[in-house]
């Protein structure tokens, strides 16, 4: 719903009761979070939007907002997940995994002229490939490219990735309600998460991330070997860098820009020793790849390497992914996250990985970032096209860190730092 018509006396609030969308108001204050403070947006920059349909109205939003912040340019581009089926289906086996050659060279350009970026998430179609042969599916990537690790790693960017509700959407994470309920239901909780209910959002993020450095800080104190993830079908050690950093989403980029990446976010992170990561571990939550939903996965691990990936449902694709490259196989990221954040009370799985993730501490298959380590160990992170995020934490999965001569220390228990 656009404009002042959601203002009336019939529909208070900041979602329409009718029909379940988000009132103008509210749909601009959320685009001024994400222009004026997530991607912190400057006077002169180009802004380029990754979106999809169904995404329009906070598309436009976010678009106006960056004018208004002094943007030179925004560039939208869509990505439609019918088309990706419709050649999942009908392109030739030997050309799934082509990538026209300028989708790369713009994601570069675009950290050569230090642009800012707005990616939408949110599966604006759930579930779409999930009947699709998962080898073919796991060869097509898009949208994702081996070129924005490239450019994360080079700070040259100021990022974001903001959730964005849509009707399917909704109704796949609310299928028991009305269709307007459901994507009213999904706006609120949004708008809950990313604390566009507080008087100053801004304000309330800061205290959030200030409390999230302070965490990192005690983390990267301690100096552990490694972590050690243990909970019902879970016995995982993960293995550290002598020079892994923590850190929390709270980014700036080579010129100083400093931005959030993640809006929200609850999560502390840094980049394991890809060569060490030994056990079994089961995922906690759902997560969607490539447009497919991947449900129970179990992984084991030997000398740093998935050997086996296992799901009830979608866990050939992860398979499939996991063999794309020698790196792909192994772990990029380890991240942490407690209790006192605001999506896990929610106790909803909202299929989004940027917001589950948050929920559940998490690792990654594939690419690292090299701004966690020092530079006496950039040769050592995992090199990988790919990075997927499955969620292993739990109030019930309890995490210890491992120093090198042996010491056990409780990190985390029932959802609580204990550092």
């Amino acid at each position: 719903m656009q404009g002042q018509e959601s203002q009336s006396a019939e529909l208070p609030g900041p979602v329409c009761a009718r029909t379940g969308e988000a009132d103008g108001e509210t749909v601009a204050r959320f685009a001024e979070l994400i222009v004026r403070f997530a991607a912190n947006v400057q006077p002169g920059q180009i802004v380029a939007i990754s979106t999809e349909p169904g995404k329009l109205e906070l598309t436009r939003a976010v678009a106006e907002r960056a004018y208004q912040a002094g943007a030179k340019f925004v560039d939208v581009l869509q990505f439609d997940l019918h088309v990706k089926r419709s050649r999942i289906l009908h392109a030739a086996e030997d050309t799934l995994d082509y990538v026209p050659p300028w989708y790369g060279e713009r994601m570069l350009a675009l950290g050569e002229h230090r642009a800012a970026r707005v990616a939408l998430t949110g599966p604006s179609m759930p579930g779409l490939l999930s009947d699709l042969d998962p080898v073919r599916a796991g060869r097509d990537q898009l949208p994702f490219l081996r070129e924005s690790a490239q450019v994360v790693n080079a700070r040259t960017t100021n990022w974001t990735a903001v959730p964005c509700p849509t009707q399917p959407w909704a109704q796949f994470v609310y299928p028991d309600l009305e269709p307007d309920a459901a994507l009213a239901r999904l706006w609120e909780n949004v708008l809950h998460i990313c604390r566009l209910d507080e008087d100053d959002p801004v304000a309330a993020w800061q205290a959030r991330q200030d409390t999230l450095a302070g965490v990192a800080e005690r983390l990267t104190g301690h100096r552990f070997d490694g972590l050690h993830f243990e909970g019902p079908g879970t016995d995982l050690r993960v293995g550290l860098l002598p020079s892994s950093r923590w850190i929390s989403a709270r980014f700036e980029t080579v010129d100083g820009i400093v931005h959030m990446p993640n809006l929200p976010s609850e999560e502390v992170f840094t980049t394991p020793d890809p060569r060490r990561v030994d056990g079994f571990v089961r995922s906690t939550k759902p997560l969607v790849a490539g447009g497919t939903i991947i449900r129970g996965l179990r992984a084991r691990f030997e000398g740093g390497r998935a050997v086996s990936i296992e799901a009830d449902a979608g866990g050939e694709l992860l398979a499939q992914y996991a063999r794309r490259d020698a790196g792909a196989c192994r772990l990029g990221e380890v991240a942490l996250v407690d209790g006192e954040g605001r999506i896990g009370p929610l106790e909803t799985v909202f299929y989004d990985t940027l917001i589950d993730e948050n929920a559940a501490s998490h690792v990654a298959l594939g690419s690292a970032y090299e701004f966690t380590v020092e530079e006496q160990d950039f040769d050592a992170i995992n090199r990988s096209q790919i990075h997927i995020d499955f969620m292993i934490g739990a109030p019930e999965v309890d995490v210890t860190g491992l120093t090198a001569n042996g010491e056990r220390v409780p990190v985390l228990r029932d959802g609580a730092w204990q550092i």
